[in-house]
This record gives structure tokens, C-alpha cells and sequence, in this order.
């Protein structure tokens, strides 16, 4: 028995000398930064954690579009929509001023696109119009927030759509979200407890094609790498402040295993490339420490 407490505290001691290693890494990359920095790392395959800043309330900015598309297709999977039937966009649904690759390919809109596709472009794309769309199609942002309550989503809140957000950028700090929550839902996510296998399947291949963000998670990982992630990001406002830089996602390792990584910079005074350099330094930082 003693044998055995012995081994267990070794086995304790280097578990905390590797953590407090990365945490010191991870330090560096931030330190001396004009922004708040949320970080949260959680291994699918045993029980390694890493938070900082991790119970701070932060602005999602497009990160919301994953919950957005986990509450439709919950509806896909009780049979209230289906990913084939035909969806009318309106000219008047595709405001002008806002990221919509949507827009861009149908400039007068009143066009008919699947619920499939759309969902594609607001995840893989982040297309803003799409976004509104979908909540549209399922009673708003309460339906997403009900859901996600529903599942024990603790750390999260959704109150206002794109168009809110483009017409007082302060509406964006009214979506937020904690790393430490952002993480938990992906592996909750990953471990089919939201949607059927189907759903699940589905939003992974497409988040794994995400266009978005080359610059920040997977931007120093080795090329085909897997991660399906989703991103965020506000622009610039008053006296250059960033109000979000985001990136979230699944990344599958070389041996198979799986960790959940979340990094939002918030309320940021730096460059656009530095948030985003945080991100991807922070990225690295963490794949080195799963691949020694």
C-alpha cells in the first residue's frame, strides 16, 4: 500500500511539474499583453485539464454559430426540419454591410439554398446572414439558449443575431461564452450526448472544413492535420479595440487521441496579427505539449 502511495505521488508531482511547464509557456506568449486571454485545453482521452482566465465571461463573436448550429440541427433530429428541404432567402434577409459570402455569390438574393448548405456556409464560412437565418427558422437566439440550458451548458449566454451586433457593436459583449465551457461542450459534443450520430457526424465533417481563421489554431500545426473548429472575430472599434479574437475546436492527434482547445482573446488593444498570433503561438504551445 505504500508502494502504491508512493507511485502516486510521483506520478502527481510529474503531472504538475508538466503542467506548470506549459503554463509557463503559455505565460510568456501573453505576458505583457493589452488583452484578456481565455485559455482551456481538455484531453477526450484522460482526464488532463489547463484553464487560465477560464470563468471569464467573454464576447463569442461568430464562436455562437456552433451552438446556433447544434440547436437546428436538434430540430433536424426531432424532425422539424431536414437538411434537404428548399430555404427562400430574401433580399431584404441579406444585408449588405456584414461578412456574407453568401451575399457576395447572390448579390439580389431571392434565391433557394438547402438548410444543409446554409448551415455550411454559416459554420465552414461564418457567413453572418446565414447565421440569422437559421435562428430565424428556429424562434431566435431563446431557442439556442434553452437548449443549451436543457444539456447542462453551464458558462454560456446567447441574447442577440448578427444584424443586433452589426447595428451597436457593445451588443456583442450580450453573447459570451468561459473557455472552460466552450471546451466541455465540444468533448460533450464529440461524445454524441446532444445530437444523434447522424447530426454529429454531419456538423464535424463540416467544421472540420472550416475556412475561416487559417491564422490562428492550426496555422503552426503540421499541415492535414485534423481540427474542426470554429471562429470568432469582432474587428476594430473605439481606440483600436479589438472586442474578441476567437478560436475554438477538436484536434486530433498523430497517435489518434483527441483534445478540445479554446482561446479567446478579449478587450484587446493590440494588432489584429498579434491577437491572432497569440492564438496560434498558444495553439503550438499545446500540440507540443501532447506530442513529446
Amino acid at each position: 500500500m505504500k508502494k502504491i502511495s508512493i507511485l502516486f505521488l510521483f506520478i502527481s508531482a510529474f503531472i504538475f511539474a508538466q503542467q506548470s511547464a506549459l503554463d509557463q509557456k503559455i505565460n510568456s506568449v501573453i505576458k505583457d499583453k493589452k488583452a484578456t486571454v481565455g485559455v482551456s485545453v481538455l484531453s477526450f482521452e484522460n482526464d488532463f485539464k489547463y484553464n487560465k482566465n477560464a470563468d471569464k465571461n467573454l464576447p463569442t463573436l461568430s464562436v455562437f454559430k456552433f451552438h446556433i448550429a447544434i440547436a437546428v440541427l436538434d430540430w433536424v433530429d426531432q424532425g422539424k426540419l431536414s437538411l434537404d428541404q428548399k430555404v427562400v432567402l430574401k433580399e431584404s434577409e441579406l444585408l449588405p454591410k456584414t461578412w456574407s459570402p453568401i451575399k457576395e455569390k447572390y448579390p439580389t438574393g431571392d434565391i433557394e439554398l438547402t438548410l444543409g448548405e446554409i448551415i455550411d456556409y454559416t459554420v465552414a464560412l461564418s457567413d453572418n446572414n446565414g447565421c440569422d437565418k437559421l435562428l430565424k427558422m428556429i424562434g431566435g437566439t431563446q431557442t439556442v439558449q434553452k437548449f443549451m440550458n436543457s444539456k447542462g451548458v453551464k458558462g454560456f449566454q446567447i441574447k442577440v443575431n448578427e444584424e443586433e451586433m452589426h447595428k451597436d457593436w457593445k451588443n456583442q459583449y450580450k453573447n459570451y461564452s468561459t473557455t472552460q465551457s466552450a471546451v466541455n461542450l465540444l468533448k460533450t459534443f464529440y461524445d454524441g450526448k446532444l445530437l444523434s450520430k447522424k447530426s454529429t457526424d454531419y456538423l464535424m465533417k463540416i467544421m472540420l472544413g472550416t475556412k475561416t481563421g487559417t491564422n490562428k489554431l492550426i496555422e503552426q500545426l503540421p499541415k492535414n492535420t485534423p481540427v474542426a473548429h470554429k471562429t470568432g472575430a469582432s474587428g476594430k472599434y473605439d481606440n483600436d479595440l479589438t472586442v474578441a479574437e476567437n478560436d475554438m475546436g477538436m484536434v486530433t492527434l498523430p497517435n489518434g487521441k483527441h483534445y478540445a482547445i479554446a482561446v479567446f482573446v478579449n478587450n484587446s488593444t493590440e494588432t489584429d496579427d498579434v491577437n491572432c498570433k497569440m492564438i496560434s503561438d498558444i495553439s503550438k504551445i499545446v500540440w507540443d505539449y501532447f506530442n513529446k
